[in-house]
């Protein structure tokens, strides 16, 4: 069986030695120092400053959003679920705009069009769909125009640059998810890229109960700490993160040379780098999008329809302004097996089982 996704596995030997160090201080959470060395070795890694760990990707979105005030969100509908119901949970307004149907992310225009048909969300969520960067310029240029803050939702984007710059750089925050299945992991985790200091520090008061240590307590906040276990986690895969990259994007650019006179690829931002997060291609249909799954499945290749449903679909309560892209694309999307621990071979496998699909 060729798996769809295995987990990076840390090295024990390593960990080993982190985690008897954290036993020895007798210091298991509360900002710790792992977390404090794991936060300056990512912020050093990914080149960004005002990095706050998180305990998991979910709590990285909703900090994110009080953090910088939101409370009447625009978003994709075409995303993991969590990068909306996030906000759903803490009772902000929702709406939906399309997603472009090359790139699969969050359309400016539709943006555009949300806002001339009097779309008055004061944020809106953008996902880097499978590790492709949004057209954060187009974006950045609208929230300057109608007066919005944006969040990327970066779960997928690890390691993603722009022209030499990280794209966690845009916006207002970043967040991202260093659950197990990730490139990145700490088991479950996660982080919080702001672009302001001020937005940073009130957030670091609202992952430890709204407390300001030397003034007690100073605003509403809940409990979304990254423990010194997860950090040490953290810094063991951080050692290998340069040869886990290296490697997917090598398969991912094998995946796309192999299948593009085959299959629909989605069209990735012309200034990034690959990443290698995700393998997506998009079939002709939803029925060959089943066909494939078996053809696959029947070949012993595990295969992924995701994202399905398209959020609207979910969250019908929540006003649309159009999502026609976004339905088509959930119906006939199917991710393909992607991980650091994939060989060449099987890519060459997966590749001919596919062109092999009758």
């Amino acid at each position: 069986m060729i798996a769809l996704n295995s987990p990076v596995k840390p090295n024990l030997k390593k960990l080993t030695k982190f985690l008897e160090q954290v036993n020895k201080n007798g210091w298991y959470t509360n900002f710790g120092p792992l977390h404090k060395e794991l936060t300056a070795k990512l912020e050093d890694y990914l080149g960004v400053q005002n990095l706050l760990l998180t305990n998991n990707g979910t709590s990285a979105l909703q900090v994110a959003a009080k953090a910088i005030g939101s409370r009447d969100i625009l978003a994709t509908p075409f995303s993991f679920v969590a990068t909306v119901s996030a906000f759903k949970w803490q009772k902000d307004k929702l709406a939906f705009a399309d997603i472009d149907k090359h790139s699969l992310n969050l359309s400016p225009e539709a943006v555009k069009l949300a806002y001339r048909k009097g779309c008055k969300a004061d944020t809106v969520v953008a996902t880097h769909v499978y590790g492709n960067p949004c057209d954060v310029d187009a974006i950045d240029s609208l929230s300057e125009q109608n007066n919005f803050q944006t969040i990327y939702d970066a779960a997928h984007a690890f390691g993603v640059k722009l022209k030499d710059s990280s794209v966690l750089n845009y916006g207002d925050a970043n967040t991202l998810s260093f659950h197990a299945t990730k490139i990145f992991h700490t088991v479950e985790g996660g982080a919080i890229v702001f672009k302001d200091r001020v937005n940073f520090e009130k957030a670091e008061e609202i992952i430890n109960f709204g407390i300001r240590p030397g003034r007690g307590v100073v605003d509403i906040g809940i409990n979304a700490k990254l423990n010194e276990y997860q950090a040490a986690v953290g810094l063991v895969n951080l050692d290998e993160i340069d040869n886990i990259l290296n490697h997917r994007a090598e398969i991912f650019h094998q995946y796309r040379e192999g299948l593009k006179d085959f299959v629909e690829l989605p069209k990735w931002h012309a200034d990034a780098n690959f990443n290698g997060a995700y393998m997506p291609i998009l079939l002709e249909s939803a029925e060959q999008m089943v066909e494939a799954t078996k053809h696959l499945t029947n070949n012993n290749i595990q295969s992924r329809h995701y994202f399905e449903p398209s959020l609207d679909k979910v969250f019908v309560d929540s006003h649309n302004y159009g999502t026609r892209n976004s339905t088509s694309t959930a119906e006939r999307i199917l991710c393909l097996p992607m991980h650091a621990y994939l060989s060449h071979e099987e890519v060459t496998r997966v590749i001919n089982t596919i062109k092999g699909m009758k």
